[in-house]
């Protein structure tokens, strides 16, 4: 049986992120509370994805069809809804018949519609024809997913704004929280490592195999040749910078650090609007290994939010920005170890609790987190 929310919605609880670490700790929200708001990097290049971003010079919009997946209330969407939402299209095959076979996706009567209720199947059905009617006579369809291709069908109808869309969706799905872009420039996340390279592409991140010195964004597009590239700071949206100040709690969570959190906190704005929120902020780091940061310890992990942050705010003060890094040191895995005694010369507490899978120390368990995200958020409005 499902758990009622509390009254008001539930505590709204503010993440940076992206990927797909948080997805399971979604899902137990949405019997916590109806109200977590998922900041979501729009700086994916790899995949499917890079062919949506190169036809039509667009953000990423994998990360938010995934968050809105895993806060679709399953109660009341039919599972069929979901694995359309989901569904992709194969790896391999001839390019010609992968489109044609996508243009068939939108023809009324093909069998992937019959198990939808059609109110539903018509709505999916109308943003999918957003897409195909601007659809490039080459356009490169592996593995699509057919919710990318919808939300990128409504951000063109909507004239490139994600609003219209994601509430559309957000009804659709009946989703239990928010999904929402931290900007909505078509920028790539770049980094310069410790070498003195630069690398530009999200999907380049996993297998770096050096630390880097310095994260930025910029509107060179990846794997293409270059001699120079401007750093740029893009506004956070207002619609994001709202919800911070808001926020009954902000959490920066596990997830690939670079590129699913750290990327977030970039954008002019965001350090401000973390400052102005009363609230506890909260870093959640992976247990396991993140290949991304090559065994950078939690303390390294740390001076780089706050680093990112104060960019934006120089004068804060560390506790302004983050309060509590929460760990499990007796289940966890924590590459580079937990200087407790450091990060407290920071003034910023370390709360040991119980939060990792006992079987599987990689993982968190999300009941565990979801519970202990909104026990903090309680604590911190009392």
């Amino acid at each position: 049986m499902r758990t009622p929310p509390p009254p008001a919605l539930g505590p709204r609880l503010v993440f940076f992120t992206g990927g797909t670490a948080l997805r399971e700790v979604s899902r137990s929200l949405t019997r916590l509370t109806h109200h977590s708001v998922h900041l979501v990097t729009p700086f994916d290049s790899g995949g499917s994805t890079a062919s949506l971003r190169r036809a039509f010079a667009m953000p990423a919009v994998g990360d938010i069809r995934n968050r809105l997946a895993a806060l679709a209330d399953r109660d009341i969407i039919p599972p069929a809804v979901l694995e359309l939402w989901e569904h992709r299209l194969p790896e391999d095959g001839d390019p010609d018949e992968l489109r044609r076979t996508l243009r068939g996706l939108g023809e009324s009567l093909h069998p992937c519609w019959r198990e939808l209720p059609e109110v539903l199947a018509a709505a999916m059905r109308l943003y999918l024809s957003f897409f195909l009617r601007r659809m490039p006579p080459h356009f490169d369809a592996r593995y699509a997913s057919l919710g990318n291709l919808m939300l990128a069908g409504g951000y063109l109808e909507h004239r490139r704004d994600f609003g219209p869309v994601l509430a559309f969706f957000s009804r659709l799905l009946q989703a239990r929280g928010v999904v929402t872009p931290i900007v909505e420039e078509n920028l790539h996340l770049a980094a310069l490592l410790d070498d003195g390279s630069r690398v530009v592409g999200q999907h380049h991140f996993g297998h770096l195999g050096q630390h880097i010195r310095r994260l930025f964004l910029t509107v060179h597009e990846p794997d293409r040749p270059f001699h120079d590239m401007t750093p740029c700071r893009p506004a956070i949206t207002r619609t994001a910078a709202t919800y911070l100040q808001s926020a009954g709690l902000i959490c920066y969570p596990m997830g690939s650090f670079y590129t699913s959190v750290l990327a977030n906190l970039l954008p002019a704005g965001v350090g401000r609007a973390v400052r102005a929120a009363d609230c506890p902020k909260v870093f959640l780091p992976n247990s396991g290994q993140d290949k991304e940061v090559c065994g950078l310890s939690i303390l390294g992990q740390t001076r780089m939010i706050l680093d990112a942050l104060r960019a934006d705010c120089p004068d804060a003060r560390p506790q302004e920005l983050l309060q509590w890094v929460v760990v499990d040191r007796q289940r966890g895995v924590y590459e580079g170890g937990c200087d407790t005694t450091a990060l407290a010369d920071l003034g910023v507490r370390v709360l040991d609790v119980d939060m990792v899978r006992p079987d599987l120390p990689e993982r968190h368990d999300p009941e565990k987190v979801a519970r202990l995200l909104c026990g903090l958020c309680r604590q911190g409005r009392a």
